[in-house]
């Protein structure tokens, strides 16, 4: 499974979750959960399943929690603390929107979700961001709450994604005599793509786009069967038509970023650089996350998740995170 380049610290218990939200007569609401055993109120969450990636746990632990599919959003300050028992905890969260009819595919290729018991989530309320501040029992839970506020009141909040990634590992060049479009992914990239999965449903991924090349295809062919969706490829994200053409990629990608539909697009390492310097253009100081800026930009298999608020020449990427497969 995916996991985010933070580590598995030894004694950690790590776990994730999402601060839910949505609009009613135009004010925002979000949901709490009420937990007995605690006789606490808390944001939904949960901890990792052994070798879950955090945003399939975030969306699995959600749904369990308050009954309803969701799709993560902007990524937002993460707590760390002590369990009673004396554990340290380490909890990643996310803005997060209620499913939609047009998130049905990617919600379908998560699996089945069982819902909690009412001995461990006894009672889900939808409140103003207010009144949840004076509900929260643990007074950190309020830092993820006033960053959702501020992404509201910028008109941040609601966003769609980008999502790039660069193919799984291929047959090495000098082993490889059928021809560049040909060299095939080893069974760690297909591995490795398999592991893409169920963090591309979190992000609500509804579109692909790819190089035609074999790599890149079989890449984002385990999402594609996942969900159903069609595979569109472009020649214009190869790496000889980068080479001669990198006008195109950029207007590709540029015209991604203003109308995003929440798209994977997969290509190559040598044509990292342009696509990376597209999406550079849309950020802003207050962006969080950084793009990676050396090269090879991405390992093979991984994802940078782009964030964008706003369509057309308004669009903006609020955040970025990035996702990688260290377990297979």
């Amino acid at each position: 499974m995916l996991a985010t380049h933070e580590g598995t610290s030894l004694g950690v218990v790590h776990a994730a979750g999402a601060v839910v939200w949505r609009e009613q007569s135009g004010r925002l609401e979000v949901a709490l959960v009420h937990r007995p055993r605690y006789q606490d109120w808390s944001w939904p969450k949960g901890k990792l399943d052994p070798g879950e990636g955090v945003a399939a746990a975030a969306v699995r632990e959600v749904a369990e929690e308050i009954g309803v599919p969701v799709v993560l959003g902007v990524p937002l300050p993460g707590l760390r603390y002590r369990t009673p028992d004396g554990r340290g905890k380490a909890v990643r969260y996310w803005s997060a929107r209620i499913a939609e009819e047009r998130d049905a595919v990617a919600v379908e290729a998560r699996g089945t979700v069982r819902p909690a018991e009412l001995t461990e989530i006894d009672d889900v309320v939808w409140v103003s961001t207010s009144t949840a501040a004076d509900l929260l029992t643990r007074r950190t839970d309020r830092a993820p709450l006033k960053v959702v506020e501020s992404l509201w009141a910028a008109d941040r909040l609601r966003t769609r994604v980008l999502a790039v990634v660069r193919h799984g590992q291929a047959r090495p060049r000098a082993r490889w005599s059928g021809g560049e479009a040909s060299r095939p992914l080893t069974p760690l990239g297909r591995a490795q793509s398999e592991a893409l999965v169920p963090a591309l449903a979190a992000f609500g991924v509804r579109e692909i786009v790819t190089s035609p090349w074999d790599r890149c295809v079989r890449t984002v062919e385990p999402y594609a069967s996942a969900t159903g969706l069609p595979v569109t490829t472009l020649e214009a994200l190869t790496e000889s038509a980068h080479a001669s053409d990198r006008a195109t990629v950029v207007a590709v990608l540029t015209d991604h970023l203003a109308h995003a539909r929440d798209v994977l697009v997969s290509t190559h390492r040598p044509v990292l650089g342009t696509v990376l310097d597209v999406i550079g253009e849309s950020t802003r100081r207050w962006t969080v996350g950084v793009l990676p800026t050396a090269d090879p930009y991405l390992r093979t298999g991984e994802v940078l998740v782009a964030h964008v608020a706003g369509a057309g020449r308004s669009a903006r990427v609020v955040a970025l995170e990035h996702h990688r497969p260290p377990h297979v």
